[in-house]
């Protein structure tokens, strides 16, 4: 098992509430010297969904039961026919209710993200220094990545355009 004392501790913190402190790339390239071929190439390619790796199968099992919670209760807003599987998780249907009533899209991304931290540090746990963490970071740095991708000015700038053409169709009628 591989020890990553001086990686992990020059690392940045990441927190759910907070920026991007940086890029994936960044990250990459601190990772380039510390880690084997075979840890850097995992982390290169990896996604939120990616299930191969320390840590990865529980992450991608978590993370795949909170999407199909959310798609689920997505389509029953909808009226649409979702398939469920056997299981339903509690817990992620309560979160998903709370994201689905809440006031705006970036609001529910929080919430998201917030839980989606909260199961990274329980699955990382008590590892220090390991693949784990190593891991369990990476993701979390995916998850602040995606989250930089919301603008707020161009996520008000379309709500506006969409409001006045909905509108404007009203008012033709």
């Amino acid at each position: 098992m591989a020890s990553y004392y001086y990686l992990m501790s020059s690392l940045p913190m990441l927190s759910s509430g907070g920026d991007m402190p940086m890029s994936y790339e960044e990250f990459l390239t601190c990772c380039r010297g510390n880690v084997d071929e075979e840890t850097y190439k995992c982390l290169e390619s990896l996604t939120l969904s990616s299930s191969e790796g320390p840590l990865l199968k529980e992450w991608a099992d978590a993370y795949g039961s909170l999407m199909r919670e959310l798609n689920s209760q997505r389509s029953l807003a909808l009226g649409k026919p979702y398939p469920r599987g056997a299981e339903k998780d509690g817990l992620n249907s309560h979160l998903v209710t709370q994201v689905m009533n809440a006031k705006n899209p970036l609001e529910a991304e929080q919430l998201l993200l917030d839980s989606e931290f909260e199961v990274l540090d329980d699955l990382v746990g008590l590892h220090m220094f390991d693949s784990s963490e190593l891991f369990g970071y990476a993701i979390k740095l995916k998850l602040l990545e995606r989250r930089s991708c919301f603008e707020k000015e161009k996520g008000k700038a379309e709500f506006k355009h969409l409001f006045d053409d909905i509108q404007q169709r009203v008012y033709s009628l």
